[in-house]
């Protein structure tokens, strides 16, 4: 055969699956493992949630149905709850404001060139990677009344230190000092969306004559937007689950005075086997977060600024 008839001869087509469908496979083949995790244990507990809420189940007896009785314990015949959902506001309502601002402050400083930049980012973060188990005994022991080292720095000023927490006025500050500690993780993302700023803007507010408050409200905040924007969608979820440092400082004391709306909803689950009651409760709090989220979302487009839908 000459080589001539050869290159003539027409290509067999290849059998079997096309280059898309080959994809198509692959494709599923990688998101399967988190589709099925997120049907086995999201989903799935989800929904069984919302069905023990409209039941009495007690963990042990078969779960009747009670329909919305759960809701309407909550909202009129468990004056605890109302309690316990201020005391989750006011945590959230102070603490997350109060985090961006000292996150905001620390990023703009350490953003800055100077020397040793790097050990003070590493101390400023360090705090983030304790446990909060752990922080929360160490903070349990800094505020500790009369003898603690915190009332101890007081007294040489001549302030009497409050008991922290044993005081039902100081107690929720008390835990809200231990989340302005861990600051460390939303400063390091702040610092990375500061450097990411164009040097080309700064050099033209600098021609302008701009100083340097001038030069931080119109370009570094304007810029930093989505990462602040990231904080506070989190910082307010992660305000409103607070559990860890209530319940090891002080398990919800004195007298309810620092009880927050997750370590309820535990107590009610496993302390007083009110499961059904308590699944009313976690759905209860799962609306507030989702409203109030919600809300920050929609707020965004007034006041977050993203580079690429300008360049559009």
């Amino acid at each position: 055969m000459s080589s001539a008839t050869a290159v003539s001869k027409p290509r067999k087509k290849r059998k079997g699956m096309t280059r898309k469908t080959r994809e198509a496979l692959a494709f599923y083949a990688c998101v399967s493992p988190w589709i099925f995790g997120f049907v086995v244990f999201t989903a799935v507990p989800m929904f069984a949630s919302l069905f023990l809420s409209f039941t009495d189940w007690d963990s042990f007896q078969t779960p009747n149905w009670v329909g919305i009785q759960n809701y309407v314990k909550a909202f009129t015949d468990d004056p605890l709850f109302w309690k316990v959902l201020g005391h989750t506001f006011y945590y959230a309502i102070v603490s997350v404001p109060l985090s961006l601002l000292i996150a905001l402050y620390l990023s703009n400083l350490l953003a800055r060139d100077f020397k040793g930049k790097r050990i003070y980012r590493t101390i400023i973060y360090l705090p983030s990677l304790v446990p909060l188990v752990s922080a929360g005994l160490i903070f349990k022991w800094l505020l500790k009344p009369e003898d603690g080292p915190i009332d101890a720095v007081l007294s040489i000023f001549g302030i009497h230190g409050p008991a922290w927490l044993l005081d039902a006025n100081w107690v929720i500050p008390a835990i809200i000092m231990l989340s302005l500690w861990q600051v460390g993780g939303g400063t390091i993302l702040l610092i990375s969306a500061i450097n990411g700023v164009p040097k080309e803007l700064y050099e033209a507010a600098e021609l302008d004559g701009a100083g340097h408050y001038r030069t931080f409200w119109n370009i570094t905040f304007p810029m930093i937007t989505p990462i602040l924007f990231f904080n506070l969608v989190t910082g307010i979820i992660g305000a409103f689950q607070v559990f860890d440092q209530v319940y090891i400082m002080t398990a919800g004391g004195p007298d309810n005075a620092s009880q927050m709306m997750v370590p309820y909803i535990y107590n009610s689950a496993f302390k007083d086997f009110h499961m059904g009651y308590a699944s009313a409760l976690a759905w209860i709090l799962f609306v507030i977060i989702m409203v109030i989220s919600g809300a920050v979302l929609k707020s965004s487009d007034a006041w977050v600024f993203y580079e690429s839908e300008v360049k559009k």
